[in-house]
């Protein structure tokens, strides 16, 4: 878990692929807009990437994207870290057997030139280096991987983008409008159950050389801002990064979160233990006497929620927070 969670901020199948692995594959009546015209997008870096059409065979260098495409209903040929991936992001499961080509910071040049890509959509936070030499093989469109000024929009954007490049603009109108509603319905059962504007603070962490560090997500960050828009009060009160909106702090800085606050963390381990909540932190005396651990207000939400993902995790985020805190 550590070294996903190390790897998230950062910046956390076989030989070749069969013809039908990668294609959009759309139900007739879908919407989809495929066209043989070319298309020319500018990405996330500011960068003009133009393609000879719709692209139906892509491989994807990050998480996120991966859903995005998934839930666009394109079926990626190629994905970094595929378990990873099945074991993070369950909000949107792969329905194919993409190869993988390696891991999401260092994909593999070789793997992704045997699967001959039409594109391959990448993020800001993969190194130049590596963009330099994916470009050699295919168009590489980078969407911006976070945005602290505005990640939903950040992250609305990035599909609509996803989209426009794969031909798939009316499956990205009915994501948009599906989260919407969910963020809509999480809201409204937060402000029946008496919950609108409680003290709420979300957190992973990590334990190295027996010390636990917290990592607070704040209110810029993505779970901060869906967490907010259905009702929530931030109650961090550190400073998060740029970008992502991620703190920093130890078991004494959540002394100074609110008495009454809601805090809440995903394990993506099948050993509770595993996480500091509920392994490292169980006999510290400073994390049992916080009010809030004291009052069982402590929740784990479900596991295969990806935190730095799209609409589908953090729609599934949103009911996994509505159950904790209604139940």
């Amino acid at each position: 878990m550590r070294r996903a969670l190390l790897t998230a901020a950062a910046t956390t199948a076989a030989a070749l692929t069969l013809a039908a692995c990668g294609s959009t594959e759309p139900a007739a009546d879908s919407g989809s807009e495929k066209s043989s015209e070319a298309i020319t997008l500018t990405d996330g870096t500011g960068a003009k990437v133009k393609l000879d059409g719709p692209a139906t065979k892509v491989v994807a260098t990050e998480w996120n994207v991966v859903e995005s495409l998934v839930s666009l209903g394109v079926k990626p040929a190629g994905v970094a870290d595929v378990k990873g991936y099945t074991t993070w992001d369950t909000s949107a499961p792969l329905t194919n057997s993409p190869k993988d080509i390696g891991t999401r910071g260092e994909p593999s040049t070789d793997t992704v030139a045997a699967i001959a890509p039409d594109l391959i959509v990448a993020t800001t936070d993969l190194p130049a280096s590596a963009v330099k030499q994916l470009k050699k093989i295919a168009p590489v469109l980078s969407v911006k991987s976070a945005d602290g000024t505005g990640q939903i929009d950040q992250m609305l954007a990035n599909v609509d983008l996803i989209a426009k490049a794969t031909g798939t603009t009316d499956q990205a109108e009915s994501v948009r409008e599906d989260f919407e509603a969910k963020v809509a319905e999480g809201k409204k059962a937060l402000a029946g159950a008496g919950l609108a504007g409680a003290d709420y603070a979300f957190a992973d962490g990590y334990v190295a050389s027996n010390q636990v560090t917290v990592r607070p997500y704040t209110a810029t960050s993505l779970i901060g801002e869906v967490s907010e828009a259905i009702g929530l009060k931030n109650a961090w009160t550190v400073k998060g990064d740029a970008a992502y909106g991620l703190g920093s702090t130890d078991v004494e800085g959540l002394t100074g979160l609110p008495d009454d606050t809601h805090f809440a963390y995903i394990g993506n381990d099948e050993d509770e233990s595993a996480t500091p909540f509920a392994g490292a932190l169980a006999k510290n005396s400073v994390w049992k006497s916080l009010p809030f651990v004291k009052s069982g207000t402590v929740h784990r939400l479900d596991d295969g929620i990806w935190m730095f993902g799209g609409p589908a995790s953090m729609s599934a985020y949103i009911d996994s927070v509505v159950a904790a805190l209604t139940k």
